[in-house]
């Protein structure tokens, strides 16, 4: 039988995936880390200190990889006029994220937050159609539908437990899937670790306008506090936990495609559930659970159809945008 060599090419493992699916599997199992540090600092500091604090941290540990991948030039990519309004709406959105979810992790169980979260690939999906003209067949629209029902398993107990800001991981998701539109329109124009830099200064200037105002209002929720040693541990570590992770998902698309690390993303939940079980003594009960595996079951689902029909997968895991 005579071999076909495009078809034996085409099957060939591609030189460092394996590398790649290694460091995005350290990132995501190490991205709750971002979540537990925020939820020790939220004890006594604000959400929009705690994300600000992040930003800045982000913002530095940037520089040198910055510098390193593209030179001192590097530091004013993203600068030009017609790239600001570009920057600045991602900033805002990574703000709303952030301070929503911060939010959220003051009062409830970690998995339960990030498990609502995971809505986001759902989100993105519906809006890609809507904006970017993507085909979304039924299949892709019922599986968002069903991972819609999972959150609602999940939302439900917790807005017993704690009100209507069991809702605010659902707006932290679609404000990362907006950013992610985003993203996926300037991916190709701009390095990746200019516009994590650019993001984590707009954030930081966003989270900054917020304190001053709330200082000058009155707003306590909102107001900076002086943090003690240990909270401004957490809140520094929180910072460079999403610097590591970060930096280490940009390497990951390196070496290897989004659409074979994309299903990857849903490890996390595994992470923060076993964190949030030895550090908070929190773990999810059966209903819970039910959400959970029906909100991961949607979003492979999504995944698998996405790689089927050739469309371009794009996740928050891909710029450092771990709430």
């Amino acid at each position: 039988m005579t071999r076909n060599p495009s078809a034996n090419a085409a099957s060939a493992p591609v030189p460092g995936v394996s590398r790649g699916i290694t460091y995005a599997m350290i990132s995501i199992l190490a991205a709750p880390l971002i979540d537990v540090f925020s939820k020790l600092a939220a004890e006594t500091l604000p959400p929009v200190e705690i994300t600000a604090g992040r930003f800045l941290v982000q913002a530095l540990v940037m520089v040198p990889f910055l510098l390193w991948r593209a030179g001192p030039k590097a530091l004013q990519q993203g600068t030009r006029r017609n790239t600001q309004a570009f920057h600045a709406m991602r900033g805002a959105l990574i703000t709303i994220s952030m301070l929503s979810f911060v939010t959220t992790l003051r009062v409830m169980e970690l998995a339960d937050a990030i498990a609502i979260f995971f809505v986001e690939p759902v989100i993105l999906t519906v809006l890609g159609a809507i904006f970017l003209k993507e085909t979304v067949g039924w299949r892709r629209y019922t599986a968002c539908a069903v991972g819609f029902f999972g959150a609602m398993l999940v939302i439900q107990p917790s807005f017993q437990e704690v009100g209507a800001i069991a809702f605010l991981p659902v707006v932290a998701a679609f404000a990362i899937a907006v950013f992610a539109l985003l993203t996926r329109m300037q991916a190709q124009k701009e390095n990746p670790f200019s516009m994590q830099f650019q993001t984590g200064l707009w954030g930081l200037g966003f989270c900054l306008a917020i304190m001053a105002a709330a200082q000058l209002t009155g707003l306590e929720d909102f107001s900076p506090v002086w943090p003690d040693t240990p909270h401004l541990g957490f809140m520094l570590a929180t910072g460079l936990a999403a610097a590591f992770t970060g930096i280490l998902s940009v390497f990951s698309y390196r070496y290897a495609p989004a659409s074979t690390l994309a299903p990857l993303q849903y490890m996390e939940i595994v992470s923060a559930t076993a964190l949030g079980w030895l550090v908070f003594n929190d773990f999810p009960d059966g209903m819970k659970w039910l959400g959970i595996a029906i909100i991961i079951a949607s979003g492979l689902y999504i995944i698998w159809r996405e790689r089927r029909v050739k469309a371009p997968i794009v996740t928050a895991v891909q710029e450092t945008t771990t709430p």
